[in-house]
Parts: structure tokens; C-alpha cells; sequence
């Protein structure tokens, strides 16, 4: 096995090569960096990188964070998905407010008891912004360390986890711990691909046990997938002289906190007639006279452990109907509220091609 230093310089090297010019790679302000961090979990860096702009144009620092609404936040996250992200990013800013004044926290324990912040994203923070010998391990890192080694264990096990945690550690250039933590995500992010791994002049071939035995896709190994759960969205659009209704999602399920038109979720694929018959239909819209103006199937919305499959019912009704805990809404106005991507979608094609599509702006103004 070759010493740790040795991979750790050749994978510093290469990084000073090809590293992507990206705004948050030139500060050490922690809080940029962690928003950065909490932005790239689960979104391409193309993708990201606008919302990290938009959030420090208008979030400059994490008191200017702490002090905002969630609504807004909602708002500017809307479309990165995983929005449990953005209540964290939230609740976590108004900690560093309360707690440290202001001042991000320096501690690895501190910023890792930060709402949402896991050990990635504390050894990501404290590596980079402050130069604690912290290792990350990411689905990068995961990918690279499993083909350098070939290592048949799991990640997705407790013990696994542990292997992978000590193996970084070990590795880590404990002088220059943020390049290399840097070097290392980037080197799976643009070389050690999932698919089709960059192995010609990788600069890590001669090491690498996976390449050697010509199975680098074979790794990394996981003991197994959660099951994907379908469900079945029946959203009502409905229409009364220029107004509309939207319902805030609660509790513990998926988007909560962002807003919806009201929703009927049956069990299986239906019909609208079948929605329609149904007695939670009957009873919310009872009283209420309606012409269905149509109805839009959406392809398909894919979750990390839900498929959703929505179809959106346009009804023109004579007033709008007493649905439990919905506001009535300005159609001109649907644009300022927070809603999934789902839904955004459904907007968008529908005002596809017309004149005045719903402003967007912030909410409640």
C-alpha cells in the first residue's frame, strides 16, 4: 500500500490542475461554506451554485438568516427539493444567532449539534474554514476509498460507516485538511464517476486495486435499497372569479411547510369521477356547484423513497369551498407563495405560452 501522504499529495496536485472555479472555494467565512455544504447535498453544483448566489445576495451573513421568515426561505429554496434542508439551514442560523451571538462556531461539537448538521458537514465546515484535521466522507469519498482498497464492505451499514470514517481519517493530509478534504470530493465528483470512471490517466491508477482487477463500477458495495413507495396525488385547482385556495403541508410527510392547492391522495391509481365520489370530496365540496375545466396527469415526480404520481383537476366553481385549513389566494399571486417543484411544474405549463403568468416575488408582500 502506498503511504497516506503519497495519495494525499497526488490528489492535491491534480486538484491544483482542474479544480472548478466556484465562489465558495474563495472565502474561509464558515457560514458560506456551510451554506454551500447544505446546498450541494443532494443537488448538482450547476444547479446549486445560482441558489448559493441568490441566498448570499440576500443572506449576506447568518444573522441576516436568523432574522428571516421561513416562508422566505422556503421561497429561495424553491426547486433545490429535500426542503427538510432548508428548515434546518433556517433553525440552525437562528442557533448561531441565540447561542453564539452571531459567531459561527469554531468547536467540531458545536457546529456538529447544529440543526440538520451531520458529520460530513461539521468535518467539511472545520476543515475548510478553520483547519481541523477532520475528514469528510461523502458519496464521493464513499466511491473513491471503495475502488482505491476494494473493499467488499457495505456503506450503508453502521460498521461500514466506521471503516470508511477511519480509512479518511487515515489518509488525511492533516496539514492541509480542507485542500485535501476539497481535492477528494472533487476527484470523485469529476474523475471517479459512478459510471464510466475516468481511469485513463487518473492519477491514482497504479493504486487502485479496483482498476487493477478492472471492476471499478463494481464498488461501492451496498447491502441493500430502501423500497419505493407510490402514491397518488388528486390535486384540486379551484376557481372563483380570480381567486383560489392553497393549503400549507404539515406535519412529519414530504414538502412540509410549502404551500398546495388542496389535495385528495387515494390509494390507487382514479379516475376524477372516482375522486369525485369519493367521501372526502363529497364532504369538502358539499354545497359547492363546479364544471371541471380539465385535468393534467404530470409525469411522474421521483423521491428518494416515494413515487409520486399527480394529476391536477382544474374546477370553476361558484365560491370556493370551507377546505380545512386553506386560504383563499389572488391567482396573480400564486407565484409568491413556496410550493414544490411538483407543482411549480404544473404552473408553468400551464401559463406556458400565455401572456401573465403568476409574478413571483416574496410572500406575504
Amino acid at each position: 500500500m502506498a503511504f497516506p501522504h503519497d495519495i494525499s499529495d497526488r490528489l492535491i496536485d491534480w486538484y491544483g490542475t482542474v479544480r472548478r472555479d466556484l465562489p465558495w472555494r474563495e472565502t474561509a467565512d464558515p457560514y458560506r461554506i456551510w451554506l454551500s455544504e447544505v446546498i450541494l447535498q443532494q443537488t448538482r453544483v450547476a444547479q446549486g451554485q445560482a441558489y448559493y448566489l441568490r441566498f448570499v445576495e440576500r443572506f449576506p451573513d447568518v444573522v441576516s438568516l436568523a432574522r428571516a421568515d421561513e416562508d422566505e426561505v422556503l421561497k429561495l429554496w424553491q426547486g433545490l427539493g429535500y426542503y427538510s434542508r432548508a428548515r434546518n439551514l433556517h433553525a440552525a442560523a437562528r442557533q448561531v444567532a441565540e447561542q453564539y451571538g452571531g459567531r459561527f462556531p469554531e468547536r467540531y461539537d458545536e457546529v456538529r449539534a447544529l440543526r440538520g448538521v451531520g458529520d460530513y458537514t461539521a468535518a467539511a465546515v472545520c476543515s475548510i474554514a478553520y483547519g481541523q484535521p477532520r475528514a469528510v466522507v461523502d458519496g464521493n469519498v464513499y466511491r473513491v476509498l471503495s475502488r482505491l482498497f476494494a473493499l467488499e464492505e457495505p456503506i450503508d451499514t453502521a460498521q461500514g460507516r466506521k471503516t470508511y470514517a477511519r480509512l479518511a481519517q487515515e489518509l488525511l493530509d492533516e496539514e492541509r485538511p480542507g485542500l485535501h478534504n476539497q481535492a477528494m470530493m472533487e476527484f470523485g465528483a469529476l474523475q471517479c464517476l459512478p459510471r464510466n470512471p475516468a481511469c485513463d490517466g487518473c492519477p491514482l491508477r497504479d493504486l487502485c486495486l479496483a482498476c487493477r482487477r478492472e471492476t471499478p463500477e463494481a464498488f461501492p458495495v451496498r447491502q441493500g435499497r430502501t423500497a419505493v413507495r407510490p402514491r397518488h396525488f388528486h390535486y384540486l385547482f379551484l376557481r372563483c372569479s380570480g381567486r383560489t385556495l392553497l393549503v400549507r403541508r404539515s406535519g412529519d410527510d414530504i414538502w412540509r411547510g410549502l404551500y398546495e392547492f388542496p389535495l385528495i391522495e387515494t390509494a390507487s391509481e382514479a379516475s376524477f369521477e372516482e375522486v369525485a365520489g369519493g367521501d372526502a370530496f363529497r364532504q369538502r365540496m358539499e354545497g359547492v356547484a363546479f364544471t371541471r375545466a380539465g385535468s393534467v396527469a404530470m409525469p411522474r415526480h421521483q423521491l428518494s423513497h416515494q413515487t409520486i404520481h399527480a394529476t391536477f383537476h382544474e374546477l370553476i366553481a361558484d365560491r370556493l369551498p370551507d377546505w380545512p385549513e386553506a386560504i383563499p389566494v389572488a391567482e396573480e399571486r400564486l407565484g409568491d407563495y413556496a410550493v414544490s417543484r411538483l407543482t411549480d411544474r404544473y404552473l408553468e405549463r400551464r401559463h406556458a405560452g400565455q401572456d401573465e403568468p403568476p409574478r413571483r416575488g416574496r410572500i406575504g408582500r
